[in-house]
């Protein structure tokens, strides 16, 4: 017999949200966390349109924490997202959230093997991209029969992607289902209906959420020919190390301005869709931890991506829809923040309708000086969780064996098989020297600057 999930939030509410909220350094959910929280008591599903940047993850694994089954060693909660960078994201939040519930991601890119024996002990949340979790339910990896909440994360970036047949494939072997929690951060005109919403409710903090015009600086800076690479250039001098994402609207656009920073010698990271799962990843986390202040991208990262509070977005290349522009600026001036958004415009560029701010015209000065380098540097470990290593591990044997104090040691992020670690950039060097040759939990790893 099925066991169901028992919806007791109102009882444990008082005991366990306060604990909850501790492991994330905030004192009360924002509204719309608490309307998700509340709604999701009632029956039927559950529709929340809410921008990036907003806390949509915090707000829905609540629920799925309240819905779950203790003691049960079956799949009960599917969370399906558009990326693995997303469904890492999600990992992340649901670990930090201390549950004693264990969780397993699967994505493309990601060893089969290992999710298959990850598997074999099944979690009781399962997060994943559609093409990931479709194929192991062709082979028969897990047992969809006790799920009983679906999470559809981003499901409008899921359709943009294309992934409506393996959505509907995953959807239609879980038979069992009590709750389905369907995410935006934009407008839903029509919901397919191989989703099987049943009585939505629908939640939408859209236009309350989105950063107000006295957050969000918009500004523009124009060149007199078409070739906007050396405006770009200046502008980077001029915000010196501000955190910045670069936004192109094309993957050759960001390999181009890569190759004129690294020539300037200009620290940077790239991220678009072309490249390696790995090499994405590292980007990712040198932008994190501070190795890298400034990273070039595609509209890839313009949501569902961890990455660190933004003071300037630069759109290189004009958003093509208003939906993009929003995404993009989302990811600066949050939660009451203040950033700008910087428009690149070339002597025939023309600002798209949907723009309907006026920006500011910003002359930048003829004295380019290079930013300096970024204070931390990264440390590769060839080692992760896989190996039974944990971020406690690392930071002993760094502050024991590197001869680095505390505050020498920056953000330690632990992957399944590799490592990284930010370290002061002046004494880098002399900690990779200091722990040459040395061994963490009996095991040699390899240890180097992270290029």
């Amino acid at each position: 017999m099925r066991a169901k999930p028992v919806y007791l939030w109102p009882l444990i509410h008082k005991l366990m949200l306060q604990k909850i909220l501790n492991h994330f350094n905030i004192t009360a959910l924002n509204p719309m966390q608490e309307a998700c929280l509340e709604a999701s008591e009632n029956k039927g599903d559950l529709v929340l349109l809410s921008p990036t940047g907003s806390g949509k993850t915090l707000a829905f694994l609540l629920p799925v924490f309240n819905s779950l089954i203790p003691d049960l060693s079956v799949v009960q909660t599917l969370v399906l997202v558009p990326s693995r960078e997303l469904a890492l994201q999600i990992e992340q939040v649901w670990k930090q959230m201390n549950t004693g519930y264990k969780v397993n991601c699967c994505y493309g890119g990601h060893d089969l093997k290992v999710e298959k024996n990850n598997l074999s002990q099944p979690p009781a949340l399962l997060i994943g991209t559609p093409g990931r979790i479709a194929a192991h339910l062709r082979k028969g990896n897990f047992d969809p029969h006790h799920i009983h909440t679906l999470v559809l994360d981003e499901f409008d970036k899921s359709l943009e992607f294309g992934f409506q047949v393996e959505m509907a494939q995953i959807i239609s072997h879980i038979r069992n289902l009590e709750k389905r929690i369907l995410t935006s951060a934009t407008n839903l005109t029509e919901i397919p209906d191989f989703t099987r919403l049943y009585r939505p409710q629908t939640l939408d903090f859209l236009k309350i959420e989105s950063p107000s015009q006295s957050e969000l600086a918009l500004k523009y800076i124009q060149t007199e020919g078409t070739d906007k690479l050396q405006l770009l250039f200046e502008l980077i001098c001029f915000l010196q190390n501000k955190p910045s994402l670069v936004f192109c609207n094309h993957r050759d656009a960001v390999e181009r301005i890569s190759a004129l920073l690294t020539e300037q010698g200009l620290s940077h990271g790239v991220f678009h869709g072309g490249m390696e799962q790995e090499d994405r990843e590292r980007s990712l986390i040198k932008f994190r931890n501070g190795s890298h202040r400034m990273l070039i991208t595609t509209d890839l990262a313009s949501r569902g991506l961890d990455i660190p509070e933004i003071e300037s977005v630069i759109h290189y290349q004009l958003p093509t829809t208003l939906d993009v522009y929003t995404h993009r600026n989302g990811r600066t001036a949050r939660m009451n923040a203040h950033g700008t958004a910087w428009l690149l415009l070339a002597a025939d560029d023309h600002l798209p309708s949907f723009i309907s701010e006026k920006p500011e015209l910003v002359e930048l000065p003829e004295n380019n000086q290079l930013p300096e380098k970024a204070v931390w540097e990264s440390l590769y470990l060839s080692a992760g969780k896989k190996d039974k290593i944990n971020k406690m591990d690392i930071v002993g044997m760094l502050l024991q064996k590197g001869g680095i104090s505390k505050d020498e040691l920056g953000l330690v992020e632990v992957l399944d098989f590799s490592s990284f670690a930010a370290i002061r950039r002046d004494k880098i060097e002399q900690v990779v020297k200091a722990i040459s040759g040395e061994k963490i939990k009996g095991k040699r790893v390899k240890m180097e600057i992270a290029r």
